[in-house]
């Protein structure tokens, strides 16, 4: 059998049950994924995780008496084989990097399509990785390289970023095109794409992901 078809074994885990019961009626239309068990708080997840060895917990980031984060640290050991995607209305960026860090396989926002949490449930049985609208193959390594940093320069001019740079890296973490970029700052495309391709190379980075991860990393930038 395709390993992409076999049955993907899920953890639902949220507080609020009308929304644990949607999601679990939302996932079980498709044959694939099968819902073996349900938490309404973080110490519950935990437990049932290591109970059921799911494939996939589906983690609420804002849960009673353990916090989300705090779960994710409680079963580091099992990351491997339990793949953390958390659900959140809302999510800090140091929040971001340390659930990535931890171990943290998906990142999707509740208020999110659906058809987006199916994707990013798919990328992590992948191996991949997921952050809000895209998918992502090798985190480990953008993150263990986000340590191995350039000097930042002067408080001015951070990573020596031009101020034209730093504003198209804030436009780039707000998931602005190259388009919508050229529109914003009245410059042309190409000109975006040259901006771009410098400040790849003051930050090390190689595409715009790992970009907005480094900027986030590194308070380059305001909040999305």
């Amino acid at each position: 059998m395709d390993k992409t078809r076999q049955t993907v074994r899920i953890i639902i885990a949220d507080d609020h049950p009308i929304f644990r019961d949607g999601l679990r009626k939302l996932l079980e239309v498709d044959p694939q994924f099968q819902i073996v068990g349900e938490a309404a708080d973080g110490a519950q997840a935990a437990a049932l995780t290591r109970r059921l060895r799911p494939d996939i917990l589906l983690l609420d980031l804002a849960m009673p008496r353990v916090p989300g984060l705090e779960a994710v640290e409680e079963l580091n050991d099992l990351s491997e084989t339990v793949r953390i995607i958390l659900l959140t209305a809302a999510i800090e960026r140091e929040q971001i990097v340390k659930a990535l860090q931890l171990g943290v396989r998906g990142v999707v926002l509740k208020e999110s399509a659906t058809e987006l949490l199916l994707k990013c449930i798919h990328c992590v049985m992948g191996g991949q990785y997921w952050l809000g609208r895209e998918s992502l193959s090798d985190l480990v390594r953008i993150l263990r390289d986000l340590k191995a940093i350039p000097e930042r320069g002067d408080a001015s001019r951070p990573f020596n970023l031009t101020p034209r740079e730093v504003e198209i890296v804030s436009a780039i973490v707000r998931g602005y095109t190259n388009r919508d970029i050229a529109d914003e700052f009245s410059i042309a495309e190409q000109t975006v794409k040259h901006h771009l391709s410098n400040i790849f190379d003051k930050l090390g980075v190689s595409n715009r992901l790992e970009l907005a991860l480094f900027a986030v990393n590194h308070q380059l930038v305001e909040k999305p």
